[in-house]
């Protein structure tokens, strides 16, 4: 059994479970909530840097953990950990001050991650994952494996990060074979750091007042740099063909991205045709109210300017005729 941990996710093991978590979170990475679960960092060639895990025994026995790093990629929407021990660059730069942990049971231990970026090292971000493995004995000669892990995401380079940015290419509206409704957009990561995506669908009728959810994205969907995949969004309410505006809201961290569309879906079991998607950037539409409200004051200034003009024409006889 495999899973991600990161936020004490545990894997199962007997009448127990392990967990692993992270500790140490970089100070100013501290406001990114995808650096509360995961190792986000980006360094300089020839930095090393140190981060505590903690591994958690929920069993009623002692355990004995393996602690190690193994390679790991964004493909098809999914952040993938390498079977086994499989290395690639930032694996073969990490190390664990303890590979092995005997963790008394229901209690914790803490291990210490160190990874050394060599100073030849190219630019660009790498993957890997930090495991916590537990063996056991099925009988037979068959061994049960469990582990649970937290995320590495690397990124190698200047002084600053590529800016993680993301758009939308379409959205579809679609029909399942008992009718329920499912949105699907298009993402395609634009920017220079992989994205981990999560938000929500909204829908307002076209021509009238209904309005439905928000519904959640389907989460799963991580993207590396010019990847593109399909966001699902599942409808749980029953609702109308449409034609709806949909409101997709989209983060990765701290970036938030909003796009718009007109859909509708089909009457029976299929997929309505791609819609065009209309982007507004977080905040865009304060900076418009902003931008209305700077014009709205320069008319009405206007206005009473050209009000006090006008008195001082009509009292200086100015605009009387000859």
């Amino acid at each position: 059994m495999i899973r991600f941990g990161g936020k004490g996710q545990e894997s199962d093991h007997g009448q127990g479970s392990v967990g692993v978590r992270l500790v140490d979170i970089p100070v100013d990475l501290a406001d990114d909530p995808r650096a509360r679960h995961y190792i986000v960092d980006n360094l300089r060639p020839g930095t090393i840097v140190h981060r505590r895990i903690e591994v958690l025994n929920t069993t009623d026995s002692t355990l004995r953990v393996e602690v190690y790093p193994a390679a790991a990629k964004i493909t098809h929407g999914s952040f993938v950990g390498a079977a086994g021990r499989k290395r690639n660059e930032l694996s073969s730069w990490t190390r664990l001050r303890r590979r092995t942990l005997h963790v008394p049971a229901h209690d914790t231990l803490r291990d210490t991650v160190k990874i050394a970026v060599p100073r030849d090292a190219a630019p660009g971000e790498r993957y890997a994952v930090v495991w916590a493995q537990v063996r056991g004995d099925r009988g037979g000669g068959i061994a049960l494996v469990s582990r649970t892990g937290i995320r590495m995401y690397l990124s190698v380079g200047g002084h600053n990060p590529p800016a993680p940015n993301f758009t939308a290419r379409t959205m579809t509206a679609q029909r399942g074979p008992g009718g329920r409704a499912i949105v699907r957009a298009q993402i395609i990561n634009t920017g220079g750091r992989a994205l981990d995506l999560s938000g929500t669908l909204k829908l307002a009728s076209v021509s009238g007042s209904l309005s439905a959810g928000p519904y959640q994205v389907q989460l799963g969907t991580s993207l590396a740099p010019h990847q593109s995949e399909p966001v699902l969004i599942p409808v749980t309410d029953e609702v109308a063909d449409g034609p709806w505006r949909a409101t997709l809201e989209l983060r990765s961290g701290l970036l938030v991205k909003k796009f718009h569309a007109k859909i509708r879906f089909p009457h029976t079991h299929g997929m309505a045709p791609a819609a065009a998607v209309d982007a507004e950037a977080s905040g865009g539409g304060a900076l418009k109210g902003l931008v209305a409200g700077i014009l709205l004051l320069g008319t009405a200034l206007l206005i009473v300017a050209n009000r006090v003009r006008r008195r001082h024409d009509v009292s200086s006889g100015a605009g009387s005729a000859p």
